[in-house]
């Protein structure tokens, strides 16, 4: 699949890798949640960077010992209905703290870019290549934003804050 970041297609460093397959020797791989769970250490032990696709059912306090190390989590989004991965970005960036590649994966469509981006995602798999030039022009679209978010965005409360603070320093 065509993977988005920073509003372009870019080459991606991670090798899925599927249940019962042998891993490489090295590189980056991204896992399931249940292969992950198996054995984190080894995993994370070997050589090359390691990202877990993580499902949208699955609780977040299981993952949360190993987000330090972890590079890559991709939160599943089975069908365009379900939200419940918008909540897992918020709190794995805001709660947490999570600072790797935080990855949208499944049903990822163009009208909810801006979502995703709010909610912390920074990577998108998508299904086509023209996704990504939707992708760029939604996000030019848009440059302010009311509410606070996992995306580190100053709101426009904030700015018309500091846009007050600094006039009345200056006088």
């Amino acid at each position: 699949m065509p993977l988005v970041k920073q509003g372009r297609l870019t080459t991606d460093l991670f090798v899925h890798v599927a249940d019962g397959a042998e891993l490489p020797g090295d590189g980056a791989v991204l896992v399931s949640a249940e292969r992950f769970l198996a054995d984190p250490e080894a995993l994370l032990r070997r050589p090359g960077k390691v990202g877990v696709i993580w499902p949208n059912n699955r609780n977040l306090d299981d993952l949360v010992p190993h987000l330090d190390r972890l590079a890559s989590i991709a939160l599943v989004f089975p069908t365009f209905r379900d939200g419940r991965a918008y909540s897992q970005a918020r709190l794995l960036r805001e709660r947490y703290g999570y600072d790797g590649e935080l990855r949208a994966t499944g049903q990822v469509l163009r009208d909810q870019f801006v979502f995703m981006t709010r909610a912390g995602f920074d990577a998108f798999e998508v299904k086509k290549d023209a996704d990504a030039d939707a992708f760029a022009a939604t996000m030019k679209r848009y440059s302010v934003f009311y509410q606070p978010t996992g995306d580190g965005r100053v709101t426009a409360l904030n700015r018309r804050m500091q846009l007050r603070h600094s006039e009345s320093a200056g006088q």
